[in-house]
């Protein structure tokens, strides 16, 4: 498929990270599609030649998107890109009462899918959707099947793509129109760590927790309190955890008191010569997992956490709060994956 003009939908949009990496590969990428309009200034602000379509997919009529995008069925350079909100199916233990509603999402983006029938299919996704018993994902692959789709799929280590996290993902890339689809090849000689993206070689700053930086540079950091200063004071550094004060009767929380086998994550420091673990929604909080700097007593900065998903310096996150903005750093696609995945259609080195 080279030397083809693609272009693309993001469904799902979020912040724009699928956005960014579909960009930088060359495709042009004619709409992004959320229903938070928290993410609305952030994408239009970063992807201003990208029309920010602001609604529900459950609601969304064929007749109104065709209101904001030139768009024709049967496209064989059209790439859909369905990265719909994963909560419901993720491992990570949270109350999945508030999730059950994007439980489906991927039906109703297959209700586009099959109206439009675009050249290319894109879904990202956790691992759980590959794995629950009450996924939607085997009647759309079944679905795209009977569309006469070639489908590729797989459960992903995105550090083997040069992502500096230890982030596993189910992709899938399906095309109607190129039966030699295929995902991206892993290269394992691109292992990259957190020193190579946020030590302060790399122009990031020495900073103390509850630190506001008004600027868009973002290096903006949670404050702690001062137990948790610390418990962070007494942590080794590159890579330390609570047991440091596990012992400690007036350090450890109380349910981790001289309990050494359990949650060794919460409260622990990353290392500079590893990937980050996975960077979640709350990657500003110490309390959430191993997101306390290597070596300061702090929390990574949203900036920090934004470049660990390989967003450039230069993309501006725009929110209301740290919770805010973190969210929609941690709910996005690493652009630098996305970049790849969208090479891999256009059949690009």
């Amino acid at each position: 498929m080279k030397d083809k003009s693609f272009k693309a939908i993001d469904f799902f949009c979020g912040a724009g990270g699928m956005t960014s990496g579909f960009r930088k590969a060359g495709v042009e990428v004619l709409a992004g599609i959320d229903i938070d309009h928290q993410c609305k200034e952030t994408y239009e602000f970063n992807h201003p030649n990208s029309k920010f379509i602001e609604a529900d997919i459950k609601k969304l009529k064929y007749s109104e998107l065709e209101k904001f995008v030139s768009i024709r069925k049967m496209d064989d350079q059209m790439i859909f890109i369905g990265c719909s909100p994963c909560q419901y199916f993720s491992t990570i233990k949270t109350n999945k009462s508030k999730s059950i509603e994007s439980k489906n999402l991927l039906n109703d983006f297959q209700r586009f899918v099959k109206h439009y029938l675009p050249g290319f299919v894109v879904i990202e996704n956790v691992p759980g959707i590959v794995t629950s018993p009450e996924s939607p994902l085997k009647d759309f692959v079944n679905f795209l099947k009977k569309k006469n789709y070639k489908v590729s799929m797989d459960i992903l280590r995105l550090e083997k793509f040069g992502i500096p996290q230890t982030r596993r993902r189910f992709l899938l890339v399906a095309s109607r129109v190129d039966y030699n689809i295929s995902l991206p090849t892993e290269n394992v000689n691109t292992i990259n760590t957190v020193r190579e993206f946020i030590h302060p070689k790399k122009g990031f700053p020495i900073l103390k927790a509850g630190y506001r930086d008004e600027s868009p540079n973002l290096h903006t950091v949670a404050g702690l309190s001062e137990v948790n200063l610390k418990r962070l004071s007494k942590t080794i550094k590159n890579g330390g955890d609570r047991m440091s004060y596990v012992n400690d009767v007036k350090l450890a929380v109380p349910c981790q008191y001289k309990k050494p086998k359990t949650f060794h994550d919460t409260y622990g420091r990353m290392r500079w010569d590893s990937p980050a673990p996975t960077i979640t929604t709350k990657f500003f909080s110490i309390s959430n997992g191993r997101f306390a700097h290597p070596t300061q007593n702090r929390a990574l900065s949203l900036r920090e956490g934004a470049r660990l998903q390989t967003f450039d310096l230069s993309y501006r996150f725009i929110g209301s709060s740290i919770g805010c903005i973190a969210r929609q750093i941690g709910n996005a696609v690493p652009p630098l994956f996305a970049m790849q995945i969208a090479k891999q259609i256009m059949n690009k080195d």
